[in-house]
């Protein structure tokens, strides 16, 4: 009766202890969100979404640029980033069982855990330097660095998820296993790779350090990859160091923008996979 006593009394301390770091992490969680969107969806207008930046000093201007040159950026290393990370997590799954597999798996996980400035001296090194020139093709390739981790290791695992049935299926048919991998086990995971891709994108939508050795930013419209390039986390920080209290209020709005774009990703994430959960009930 007293080890019963004991275990209960362990985990009902363990389960409160527990409940009160997650409703911790959720405050602060609401808490960030909700003072960002205090401090920038006041200062948020048609004119400030529309608009080029105004000489540093000069009230009113714009973050027109910056939205789309981020886009510009994200996209470009999407499609640098996406089809190598999931071309390599269906090699993982479908024929990395060897030490090969071992190796690209241990060399993912560390480049996930690489913090981002690393990633963003490397693309200078490798494009910036070469190139005699900061440029937009640097940023995004440093993004793509870091989104291929991400999406690898979610192709692996969403691919796994696939019943083998499924396979061994197409097998005895007499499809050739590659064939059975591009037109049963792909089709059949894309709605996790997807998702997996989605949140790769919002994690590089949100990056500022690699692009400040790469993109480096721009105050005017770009005129093509090979040039600087604005960026919204890079325009939040200028302003945010900057000593002019206008400034200040624009990266607030900057930055809820920002918050809004991820959001948004992050929401249609959790859609797909709730809708996926379902079908698959």
């Amino acid at each position: 009766m007293r080890s019963y006593a004991a275990r209960r009394a362990v985990n009902v301390v363990m389960l409160s202890v527990t409940a009160f770091c997650a409703a911790a992490a959720l405050f602060s969680l609401f808490f960030v969100l909700g003072y960002i969107a205090w401090r920038g969806l006041g200062a948020l207008s048609w004119a400030f979404l529309t608009r080029l930046p105004k000489p540093a000093g000069e009230a009113g201007g714009g973050i027109a640029n910056s939205i789309v040159d981020s886009a510009k950026l994200v996209a470009l290393a999407g499609a640098i980033g996406i089809p190598v990370g999931v071309l390599g997590g269906v090699y993982l799954a479908e024929f990395g069982g060897g030490r090969l597999g071992a190796l690209v798996r241990f060399c993912a996980d560390v480049l996930n855990g690489v913090p981002s400035i690393v990633v963003g001296l490397f693309a200078y090194a490798l494009i910036v330097v070469p190139m005699k020139g900061f440029s937009g093709l640097a940023g995004s390739v440093a993004l793509a660095v870091i989104m291929i981790p991400i999406v690898l290791r979610n192709t692996e695992e969403f691919v796994r998820l696939v019943p083998h049935a499924l396979r061994e299926a197409g097998l005895a048919l007499g499809v050739p296993r590659w064939k059975v991998v591009l037109r049963i086990v792909i089709p059949s995971a894309a709605r996790g790779i997807v998702t997996g891709s989605l949140l790769a994108l919002s994690r590089a939508a949100g990056e500022t350090a690699p692009l400040i050795f790469t993109a480096f930013g721009n105050r005017y419209w770009d005129s093509g990859f090979l040039q600087p390039m604005a960026a919204l986390p890079l325009t939040i920080y200028t302003y945010a160091i900057s000593p002019y209290d206008d400034l200040h209020r624009q990266a607030w709005a900057a930055a809820a923008v920002l918050m809004i774009f991820v959001l948004a990703i992050n929401a249609t994430t959790r859609l797909a996979l709730r809708t996926q959960a379902m079908e698959a009930r």
